[in-house]
């Protein structure tokens, strides 16, 4: 049964894959069945090296509505009759071809997830993993993704709450473009994308369809960028006036009845939205070719199945309402036509006029191979982790003040404020906390509850310890809420990674996945919703494991939120959870920037984070603690100038007893720490809560003054600090 590689390639099937199909059918594909079974087991829709994993994700809690995999987006009750549905998805290859659509499209994307579960989109959230920025190409990556993301949002009117962004030479040809929405509903109001009801009918809402993304899912997303990438069709063009418009339309339509479902036509378009609702209802589906609006002449029932066009829906009409329906949409200036039906035959048929071009089971589409691997630790990475970091020299005392300010510097550490500044906030009366802290809070409107945002993932930590670094990636995400007031909820993760059929990915991706879920069950936050990306290798081979975890909390009363920035005179300043115990360089951003190395094994003990956080909450809510502020990137020195920077207040370190080296005290990434200012008449309170607790607790110094000062190492005014921090991003920048 010989066929064209080209055409294999096309839609990333091997030839085994294409004679399982063959098996399967009974007889040889046609070209449209061949690019929707690509397109549908593809890893980018049929997970089939990865879902067999997941079961290592706890995915169920009292206030899960909505598991992992059966809806497009993740919901989770957060009481009075109100949930918060949320997503992360990836934009990776897309945005190292064409920066701002890439961002801008990745954020329309996953909007429209958030808005088929009848969900009020209310926050964005972006991720970011760009090569250095002294390369230009890199600048203009960074830059034109993060405008592509803003300018989306901020047509949209939705904030963007949260965000983070890492540079490294391992994302140098392999950009990481991550972007999550979150949004709240109704309980009663939560729509369902499932096409149940024989005879109900298909009806695509929004955009005219074009040739935009062909190949979006299998070809680009499910293959290595071995070349470099040039401007191409699987790019998606974002419309957000059209989006502003389909939102409004779609919210409108989940308060009536005349609906069963609903699904945006995101990866692999109209294939992936109409089957996969069709396979949850255990139903088939019939759909015209002819009758799906088109913008250009010409277009071949092949590219209509698999255009991903952005700004459109499928919903799932019931019989005798379509001209409501079609009414509502048009009121809101946009497209309505009915394309097809629900059967019960459990086939996906495909027609042109009255030729049938694709007639496949349901299930042999939405069931791809399985694939699962015995790996082993690769040697290479025995070898990394065993680093002898005593052999490199410590810091000496001279040097700490130079190297503090280097560090602060850093791309990977120093302020966000260019990233954020261009988000609108002046509308968005909602918004307690803007981006820039731990996280970012909203208020729920109408109530007293806030929620909390924040995405994390050191894809550094994950390339020295799969597994550790990504019970990291939980541990921190949870711990930035924490630090807000915020009891953490649910997480969404997306996994990027290389080529899973390489036996060192692989093992990566299972390892990660391991971490993940054995964090999440303890410090019992279930996974609700997430997306895989892999195959994200460049010429120089594959870039860091680097799973990210976005993360939701609940914040019972917003008006008792916790800040990160020091406040008040006098304030006594403490470290919660592991003190000075000379660890930390292992994977740190100091070993990196100051030694030129990559090497060494991070570590976290999962009982003391779970009680840290803990404590940390109690004290938060019980009023004990004026400020909070994790301690991660560039260590205790770098995490004490940003407390003092966001509260405009000076610091003063008496001298700090510690055993090792000075380089670990200052600038060591130990994990489970936090830093909190109390008045000092609440100190007994914190320091009882803290053995009680079984959590370490440590006086650092006093806030004082506008001098930055850990005695007798660092000794300098806050208006020298201050630009360093916050300007250095911009300056690189500016170059463009």
């Amino acid at each position: 049964m010989p066929i064209d590689k080209r055409i294999l390639d096309e839609v990333a099937l091997s030839q085994q894959e294409y004679e399982l199909i063959v098996r399967r059918l009974g007889r040889e594909p046609t070209l449209v069945e061949i690019g929707m079974i690509g397109s549908l087991w593809s890893e980018h829709c049929g997970y089939k090296h990865s879902k067999p994993l997941f079961k290592m994700f706890p995915a169920r809690s009292k206030r899960v509505l909505a598991e992992l995999g059966a809806e497009n987006a993740g919901v989770v009750d957060i009481g009075d009759g109100l949930a918060v549905v949320m997503k992360i998805e990836s934009h990776n290859h897309p945005s190292a071809i064409e920066p701002y659509q890439g961002a801008a499209s990745g954020l329309g994307g996953v909007v429209r997830d958030i808005l088929t579960m009848g969900a009020r989109p209310i926050a964005g959230i972006d991720s970011l993993r760009i090569g250095p920025l002294a390369d230009s190409h890199n600048q203009y990556l960074f830059s034109r993704a993060v405008a592509g993301f803003t300018d989306y949002g901020n047509k949209l009117g939705i904030p963007n709450m949260a965000g983070e962004s890492y540079f490294s030479s391992s994302y140098s040809t392999n950009p990481l473009v991550n972007a999550m929405c979150a949004g709240i509903v109704e309980v009663k109001k939560l729509v369902r994308a499932r096409a149940s009801g024989v005879g109900n009918l298909l009806m695509i809402a929004g955009a005219e369809t074009g040739r935009d993304g062909v190949h979006g899912a299998s070809g680009l997303a499910s293959r290595t960028l071995e070349a470099e990438p040039e401007p191409s069709t699987a790019v998606q063009a974002s419309d957000p006036a059209m989006e502003k418009l389909l939102i409004e339309a779609c919210l409108e339509l989940a308060d009536t009845d005349w609906i069963v479902g609903m699904q945006d036509l995101g990866a692999a378009g109209l294939t992936s939205s109409s089957v996969e609702m069709a396979a949850r209802a255990g139903n088939g589906m019939e759909l015209d070719v002819l009758k799906v609006p088109c913008r250009e002449a010409g277009i071949t029932p092949y590219e209509i199945m698999l255009s991903e066009t952005q700004e459109r829906m499928l919903v799932i009409v019931k019989e005798g309402y379509q001209d409501k329906v079609s009414d509502l949409f048009h009121r809101w200036g946009l497209r309505c036509d009915i394309i097809g039906k629900v059967t019960d035959d459990g086939l996906a048929r495909v027609k042109e006029g009255s030729e049938v071009v694709a007639e496949v089971p349901v299930k042999l589409l939405t069931e791809p191979p399985m694939y699962s691997y015995r790996v082993r630790k690769p040697a290479w990475l025995k070898r990394i982790q065993s680093l002898d970091l005593k052999a490199i020299p410590d810091l000496t005392p001279e040097k700490a003040e130079s190297v503090f300010l280097q560090l602060l510097a850093s791309a990977n550490v120093c302020s966000r404020g260019w990233v954020f500044k261009h988000a609108n906030y002046a509308n968005q009366t909602d918004v307690v906390a803007p981006p820039g802290g731990d996280a970012g809070v909203l208020r729920v409107k109408g109530g007293r509850k806030g929620l909390s945002f924040t995405v994390d993932g050191n894809g550094r930590y994950c390339y020295l310890a799969p597994y550790v670094g990504a019970a990291i990636a939980v541990a921190e995400a949870a711990r930035n809420l924490v630090c807000t007031g915020a009891r953490p909820l649910a997480v969404t993760d997306c996994l990027n990674l290389g080529n899973p059929e390489k036996k060192d990915v692989y093992y990566q991706l299972k390892e990660t996945v391991r971490g993940i879920g054995r964090a999440c069950r303890k410090l019992n936050i279930p996974v609700i919703s997430g997306n895989v990306s892999l195959y994200n290798e460049g010429k120089e081979g594959a870039i860091y494991p680097t799973p990210i975890c976005g993360m939701v909390g609940l914040i019972e009363d917003v008006s008792q939120r916790c800040d990160m920035g020091f406040v008040g005179e006098g304030a006594q300043v403490f470290l919660l959870g592991s003190g000075f115990d000379g660890g930390g360089l292992g994977g740190s951003e100091y070993l990196e920037l100051v030694h030129g190395l990559v090497g060494g094994r991070p570590y976290i003990d999962l009982d003391l984070e779970k009680r840290v956080q803990s404590c940390c909450l109690k004290a938060i809510r019980q009023g004990i603690i004026r400020s909070a502020h994790d301690c991660s990137d560039g260590g205790l020195a770098i995490t004490l100038a940003e407390c003092c920077l966001a509260g405009g207040v000076g610091f003063t370190g008496q001298r700090w007893q510690f055993d090792g080296r000075l380089d670990a005290a200052l600038f060591g990434e130990v994990q489970s720490r936090i830093i909190v200012s109390v008045r000092p008449d609440k100190v007994k309170q914190l320091e009882e809560m803290a053995a009680a607790n079984r959590v370490p607790v440590t006086r650092l110094g006093v806030v004082e003054g506008k001098r930055f000062v850990i005695a007798p190492y660092i000794d300098l005014p806050l208006e020298q600090v201050e630009p360093v921090w916050r300007e250095s991003l911009g300056k690189v920048l500016a170059k463009i």
